[in-house]
């Protein structure tokens, strides 16, 4: 890795932002995040600090953010934005994805429609809180360099997902 200078993976910064107000997001709640997504970096095995920011928002703001970079006009629950280059879990180039000053490999941006995760909670029967901790770990894995663009690719993610979320106590019902 060309930063010597990155530090522990203990130093992560996970950063969250709530642009919207329709759903009331706790200080648990942000706690729950941000131990997907330190957990899901730990259950991949990475051991350098990074710098994930998550922006949680609703159904409009994601579908533009969706129409601008996707080219799909419509919401969706999850967008991720890669920053570092990774594959499968491990580093490829950090290129000018890390901060210096900070010692921090910056692997990315995870949007997360809270709207969208409310109603997926109450269809698929789980707690939204599982909902939004597996939406931040489904994020985390995209920016790992994980994909599910075929079945055994999809298997893979959801396994690793499904693993996070059981370490942390929010297994499928």
């Amino acid at each position: 890795m060309r930063n010597s200078r990155l530090r522990s993976i203990d130093d992560t910064l996970v950063y969250i932002e709530n642009e919207q107000s329709r759903i009331d997001i706790t200080e648990e709640h942000e706690n729950m995040i941000r131990n997907t997504a330190m957990e899901s970096l730990k259950q991949e095995g990475i051991g350098v600090a990074c710098e994930v920011d998550i922006l949680l928002t609703d159904d409009e703001a994601i579908r533009q953010i969706n129409a601008r970079f996707r080219n799909v006009d419509a919401p969706t629950d999850v967008l991720s934005f890669p920053m570092a280059s990774m594959e499968k879990g491990k580093i490829i180039d950090t290129g000018n994805d890390s901060d210096p000053d900070e010692g921090l490999l910056v692997i990315g941006d995870i949007v997360i429609s809270v709207e969208t995760a409310m109603r997926q909670s109450e269809q698929y029967g789980h707690s939204f809180e599982r909902e939004i901790a597996f939406l931040t770990a489904h994020g985390m894995y995209h920016l790992m360099g994980y994909d599910h663009e075929d079945a055994h690719d999809e298997k893979e993610m959801t396994e690793k997902q499904e693993a996070v979320l059981g370490k942390l106590g929010l297994r499928r019902a």
